[in-house]
């Protein structure tokens, strides 16, 4: 299986306990978080670390994404709601099912922009230090919010 959450903000216990659930059962999980951010990304029960990125450039970001893979079967879901005990337990939030393939396919591309960001993006790891991820030298320089920038630009709605 694969997950990957895109937030502002992680911060509920409960919820982060349910991540590493997820990740103890061999479940490859992304996280692209703006702000706070409280899981750990590497464990040694773990087969990997989680991939986690903070990417804070031009644009102040609101966009709360859910991708969901088991056996083959994608689900996505937006959201009102970072989690975070505040959000989740003391106020009215909404997720929703996202069912069209137009939006689903262009969920999965801002997303896959996001995670291949080398620009503006770095690194959440255990120790806290917060390094840039480095451009190989065989990559393109990708700047994750000028590409989404560019993406949606470039659709004819």
């Amino acid at each position: 299986g694969s997950i990957i959450i895109k937030l502002n903000s992680l911060s509920d216990d409960l919820i982060i306990q349910e991540l590493y659930h997820a990740k103890a059962n061999n479940v490859s999980l992304s996280l692209i978080i703006r702000g706070i951010c409280c899981s750990v990304t590497e464990n040694p029960k773990w087969n990997s670390p989680i991939k986690a990125i903070s990417i804070v450039d031009e644009y102040l970001e609101h966009a709360r994404i859910f991708y969901f893979k088991n056996n083959g079967k994608e689900d996505y879901y937006i959201s009102s709601a970072d989690w975070m005990v505040r959000n989740l337990d003391h106020r009215i939030e909404t997720t929703v099912p996202i069912y069209n393939d137009s939006i689903k396919s262009e969920l999965k591309e801002i997303l896959r922009i996001q995670l291949s960001g080398n620009q503006k993006a770095r690194i959440l790891d255990n120790h806290q230090t917060n390094k840039y991820v480095v451009k190989k030298n065989d990559e393109n320089a990708v700047r994750a919010q000028i590409e989404i920038f560019n993406y949606v630009r470039k659709k004819k709605y």
